[in-house]
């Protein structure tokens, strides 16, 4: 079948499938069905309990003072 033979209600729903189809790739979550191991849920875990308890981590400075991106 080509586009020539459709009617227009049939035309106009191929367009609305094509641009529903196109927006669902477009949206689509690509980590979907992954599973994440176990030591990195693990320490995800534990930096959420860290930042709940209000630690902040490695001050930025610090962090580009040991990468030696620091004013020299």
């Amino acid at each position: 079948m080509q586009v020539n033979d459709l009617t227009i209600d049939e035309f106009k729903a191929l367009i609305r499938e094509t641009v529903r189809e196109t927006i669902e790739e477009l949206l689509a979550d690509p980590d979907e069905n992954q599973t994440v191991k176990e030591n990195l849920k693990q320490e995800l875990l534990a930096i959420q309990q860290r930042r709940e308890k209000g630690s902040r981590g490695i001050p930025a400075a610090e962090v580009m003072r040991r990468l030696g991106l620091g004013n020299e």
